[in-house]
């Protein structure tokens, strides 16, 4: 399966991985800076952003870092730094784990995965969200200049989401509303979690939010589970989406992690 994918700027390869429901126009307010040190590679994952979702295709997070490596392969990318958030966090973990020889660092944005007992369900509520995003698609870009509009969106998903941009919001917006792989994502995951090891000599940080409601800390944020030389951040006033919520602090860990000066 080819998977939509862009380049901004050159240099080192530095991969962004997005999460479920979400795509490749989530990470708008970091690229810009990325693509003045980096070749920022962006992927739209199998039914999200401007990939389409085919049934075949196994949706787990072994099977999509599988993907992933195949289609940078295919455009001659053989070694690369790897940014992700949520989902693609856990993605980031597998492809390290399938080949840790291709992997540089990661930088995992509030990743997904590291829980003790997995998910026998779906959220409740996440049918909601993803009815209501469909529902709202073509008044979103009127409905968002409003207060009470935006509240409802953003505010479990952002503690600051009145600072958030109307683009972020109209993206993310337009983004749950067009994934048709988000139900396949969630019920790949399900009775799953990542408890595998990953080579110490690959650089890790591990960033969540204090706010992040969507993978709380009280049970999805085992520490047991991460890379035992991993170093973890967790960011105050930020929720599940940290290159939103604070993304100077993002970017500094990035630019840590990949070991270049700021």
């Amino acid at each position: 399966m080819k998977l939509a994918i862009e380049t901004h700027g050159t240099g080192q390869p530095l991969v962004l991985i997005h999460g479920m429901g979400s795509a490749a126009t989530a990470w708008q307010p970091i690229i810009p800076t990325l693509a003045k040190q980096f070749s920022v590679v962006t992927i739209d994952l199998p039914g999200h952003g401007r990939t389409p979702y085919s049934p075949i295709q196994k949706m787990d997070p072994t099977s999509l870092a599988q993907l992933v490596l195949k289609n940078l392969k295919n455009i001659g990318i053989e070694s690369f730094h790897l940014v992700a958030n949520s989902l693609g966090g856990w993605v980031s973990f597998e492809i390290a784990v399938l080949n840790p020889a291709a992997v540089k660092s990661i930088t995992a944005l509030a990743p997904a995965g590291l829980w003790l007992t997995p998910f026998t369900s779906r959220y409740p509520g996440e049918l909601a969200l993803r009815v209501m995003a469909s529902g709202v698609e073509k008044l979103a870009p009127s409905l968002l200049n409003y207060t009470w509009a935006k509240k409802i969106g953003f505010e479990t998903v952002s503690p600051r989401w009145k600072e958030l941009s109307y683009e972020i919001c109209l993206d993310a917006t337009s983004a749950m509303a067009q994934s048709t792989g988000y139900f396949p994502a969630w019920d790949a995951l399900l009775g799953k979690r990542f408890d595998k090891q990953i080579d110490s000599q690959i650089p890790i940080t591990i960033v969540f939010g204090d706010s992040d409601h969507t993978l709380p800390a009280k049970t999805c944020q085992e520490r047991s589970l991460a890379p035992a030389h991993a170093k973890w951040i967790i960011l105050p006033q930020t929720g599940h989406a940290p290159m939103w919520d604070s993304p100077s602090e993002v970017l500094s860990e990035i630019l840590q992690t990949v070991g270049v000066s700021q």
